[in-house]
């Protein structure tokens, strides 16, 4: 058996740097802030624009509390936590966090539970992000398909109601979760002028505009060629968010076949949809995360209509080597690699 988490190799140094450039609409001179950390479990990196003071740890701390306080599984402290140690009975939440449940929960019926909130203990049955990834027992994969459903979970306000025996985690969305919680945070420094936010690669928030006035430029890996050149660039424009789901970030292969950890809540099997990376553009940070997952699980036909009741982009790569692009995708779109074509 082989197996693959992709991530960055090496020394990981934590660093702040700052440079200084003339805005292009007023005398006021903008400084420029970059930082490398670790947080939510990838490796964070930001651009900062601002005629104020340097807020990159103030971002990375936003990330911390979401991971510790929200939406972490394994943390005591987190209400997600909280909530699983209580299944069966109803536990009273924050007002933010029952936004966001209730959020990825309208994502859920939406995407047909393409996108399943409570597929946790399917997830760690498996094991392919852990140290001892393998293809369950069938017996006790279907057991715990019997305690999946996002619609057995009760909100009511701040209130959620968890049946016994099932299991709550917001994996498939928590990197586009912290990505809102930052965007909170900047709105509240006015003199910030603009922000590029990359999560491990897979989830990117821009913020406001650069100094040049150009569009801030995102890297698309080659799903088949993670460590090479990239499969493309998207232009995101003002405020939006990216994120790029596929079969090659955590994996692992038994007997020829990959086994990857995008997992279909309808089988608790990983996804066969023909794709092997999906990419989407939105204006909010969970639903770009949620639905990259949702799109990847339902194939191209079924995401492209889901895509277009979240007014959202997309990019579809599928395993023939075909990227397939919605309307807006194309306008932001530029191909890099020879090796693909772009399908109508």
């Amino acid at each position: 058996m082989t197996y693959r988490h992709s991530f960055v190799l090496g020394l990981m140094m934590i660093t702040s740097l700052s440079c200084t450039a003339q805005s292009l609409w007023g005398a006021s001179e903008i400084n420029t802030y970059t930082k490398t950390d670790f947080a939510m479990d990838t490796v964070v990196s930001e651009t900062l624009y601002t005629t104020g003071e340097d807020i990159t740890a103030d971002v990375i701390e936003a990330l911390k509390n979401v991971e510790e306080n929200w939406i972490s599984w394994t943390e005591e402290s987190s209400q997600i936590y909280q909530i699983n140690q209580n299944a069966g009975s109803t536990v009273t939440v924050s007002q933010e966090t029952a936004a966001y449940l209730k959020q990825v929960l309208e994502l859920s019926e939406a995407s047909e539970g393409a996108m399943d909130p409570t597929m946790g203990k399917i997830i760690r049955l498996w094991d392919i992000d852990g140290e001892n990834p393998h293809i369950p027992e069938e017996k006790e994969l279907n057991t715990l398909l019997k305690k999946v459903g996002y619609n057995k979970i009760t909100l009511d306000g701040n209130k959620v109601t968890l049946p016994a025996g099932m299991t709550l985690d917001l994996g498939a969305a928590g990197k586009g979760i912290g990505c809102d919680a930052v965007e909170q945070v900047l709105e509240k420094e006015k003199e910030v002028s603009g922000m590029i936010l990359n999560l491990g690669g897979s989830s990117v928030m821009s913020y406001g505009s650069k100094p040049d006035g150009s569009a801030w430029q995102v890297a698309v890996t080659d799903p088949r060629d993670t460590e090479g050149d990239y499969l493309g660039v998207v232009a995101l424009k003002g405020t939006e968010f990216l994120s790029t789901s596929g079969d090659y970030e955590k994996y692992f292969i038994e007997g020829g076949v990959r086994y990857h950890h995008i997992l279909d809540p309808s089988t608790g099997y990983p996804a066969r949809s023909g794709l092997t990376s999906v990419t989407v553009v939105c204006d909010n940070g969970l639903d770009a995360d949620g639905l990259s997952t949702a799109c990847f699980v339902l194939g191209k036909e079924k995401g492209e209509k889901l895509l277009e009741k979240y007014h959202a982009d997309g990019l579809f790569v599928d395993d023939s080597g075909h990227v397939w692009l919605t309307e807006g995708m194309k306008e932001r779109f530029q191909l890099l690699k020879d090796t693909y074509s772009i399908s109508e």
